[in-house]
């Protein structure tokens, strides 16, 4: 009787431990990967003010990025400049395939970096494209070239302020609250040289959300671009902190998920399997949900255009955060592989693109739940001399 006691409190404890382990692999977050942000709201008072090309930085690798693939990389070996370069390690072959997206988003980070030095008093020279424009990919040759200049008499961009309260909100949004027209309207304001078309009627919202969704099937259904986004995802907080980039998969259930093994990229690369098949409402949730939609275009397709729409892209999304607004893009239909092709030429129709224009962002628009910042990688780690 008494083995049996004992035989119960040690089962008892293990049930116990078992139960507190659960708990705490569930609870765990990212201890690292969101330090950039932090970081960078502490830049102007700490060491990196010193040279305002660091200080620059910290922002400029909060910029939006496809996939989240930080392709930047940042060469300071000439004074008071910064020759920015892709890292073709990072670019994403298959659902970009002549980097146009990279590109964007080495604009967003092109206007952060302007951004930044202008509200520490410096104005910045750029020179898109110093060495010409590779086509039809990007090569080794630098983006931009920044040159950074003292000028006490520079006052800070009013969308600065909105850069660390900056997300892409992926969640649900309210669908009981829509977006309105003057807000929108607004929103036009923010950009410099894109056009830029807006809509929050319900019937066009509700066509746009099912076209929306049908690219996003066609992605997820070609075999090569559907790998390349599991290739890249990183499932629980180790690997979030390991590899602080990519499409990010957390939270109580995928922190359990993962440290049992019942989640992993094998298994949510098979669109076959039960785990694939129980993500898709989940997956469809902000396709459903957006109140509203939003575009930009340029009249050209030069890699300056590019450059330049990522720069607008950028203020649009500062924009809308000042507003209160939830965005995210839905870059699926403006993908340029062949599968997409009938998507790329009926998005353009839906929304009335100019011939010979290039749609250059498509995002909804909402009012969505707070949430984390994306994972950065240190902007120390983007330093290279080239």
């Amino acid at each position: 009787m008494k083995t049996r006691r004992n035989f119960l409190k040690l089962a008892g404890g293990g049930v116990v431990l078992a139960a507190a382990g659960t708990a705490w692999i569930a609870s765990r977050k990212p201890a690292t990967a969101r330090q950039p942000w932090s970081q960078a709201a502490e830049a102007p008072k700490g060491e990196r003010a010193r040279d305002i090309r660091h200080l620059a930085l910290s922002y400029a690798i909060l910029a939006p990025n496809p996939h989240n693939m930080q392709p930047w990389i940042a060469d300071l070996s000439e004074p008071s400049t910064v020759l920015l370069y892709c890292d073709p390690e990072r670019k994403l072959p298959h659902t970009d395939p002549h980097d146009r997206q990279i590109v964007i988003g080495l604009g967003c980070f092109s206007e952060l970096l302007v951004m930044a030095a202008r509200a520490a008093g410096y104005s910045v020279d750029v020179s898109p494209f110093p060495e010409g424009e590779p086509l039809p990919e990007l090569d080794r040759r630098p983006v931009a070239r920044f040159v950074f200049s003292k000028d006490d008499a520079l006052a800070s961009d009013p969308l600065f302020e909105h850069v660390l309260a900056r997300r892409t909100n992926r969640e649900a949004f309210d669908t009981e609250k829509p977006v309105p027209e003057d807000i929108l309207e607004r929103l036009t304001q923010s950009v410099r040289y894109s056009d830029v078309g807006y809509t929050n009627d319900d019937s066009r919202v509700a066509d746009l959300r099912d076209f929306s969704w049908s690219a996003m099937e066609m992605e997820l259904y070609t075999p090569r671009t559907y790998q390349e986004s599991i290739d890249v995802m990183r499932i629980g907080s180790q690997q979030i902190d390991h590899n602080p980039d990519g499409i990010v998969l957390e939270g109580p259930m995928m922190e359990l998920l993962s440290a049992t093994g019942m989640i992993n990229r094998e298994v949510l690369a098979d669109v076959d399997s039960m785990t694939f098949r129980q993500g898709l409402p989940m997956l469809k949730a902000p396709f459903d949900t957006a109140m509203a939609f939003a575009w930009t275009s340029t009249a050209g397709n030069t890699r300056r255009d590019q450059l330049a729409a990522g720069r607008d892209y950028i203020r649009l999304h500062l924009a809308a955060t000042g507003e209160g607004l939830a965005l995210q893009p839905f870059s699926q239909a403006l993908q340029e592989y062949p599968e997409m092709a009938d998507h790329y030429a009926a998005i353009r129709k839906k929304l009335a693109i100019d011939d010979g224009a290039t749609l250059q962002m498509f995002v909804r628009l909402g009012y969505g739940p707070s949430i984390e910042p994306s994972p950065r990688w240190p902007y120390e780690s983007r330093i290279e001399d080239v």
